[in-house]
């Protein structure tokens, strides 16, 4: 299966259990990978026959602006959701890296989910 994959974009979203972490927009680096085949966009050169991979990263610079949560597993699988509703790929997986352990470069959330799930 072919892949489009969007590696560490860098997001700021109020993620966090206790309400001060929610209280400003912190750093995270979201991954996703959309498999679906590309073979017609291949062939055409079309953008009409695949995933457009920058209005996929404009909607997730904007994704986390008026909501927060409290667990990254839950914005894995709201990311997860909305890929799959917007841009129809076959699969989409998602990973979220926090950076809240001192002791860690980070603490990182990853799933996958198939279309029609």
């Amino acid at each position: 299966m072919d892949k489009i994959i969007i590696s560490d974009l860098e997001v700021f979203y109020r993620v966090g259990v206790p309400d001060a972490e929610r209280a400003k927009p912190q750093r995270l680096l979201i991954s996703v990978e959309m498999t679906r085949d590309f073979a017609a966009a291949a062939t055409a050169d079309d953008l009409t026959k695949t995933i457009d991979y920058d209005a996929v990263t404009r909607r997730l610079l904007k994704f986390g602006e008026s909501r927060s949560w409290k667990l990254i597993e839950r914005l894995a699988a709201d990311i997860a959701e909305m890929i799959l509703a917007e841009f129809a790929p076959d699969t989409v997986s998602v990973e979220v890296k926090k950076f809240v352990v001192p002791e860690a470069r980070y603490v990182a959330v990853q799933l996958t989910r198939p279309a029609g799930d």
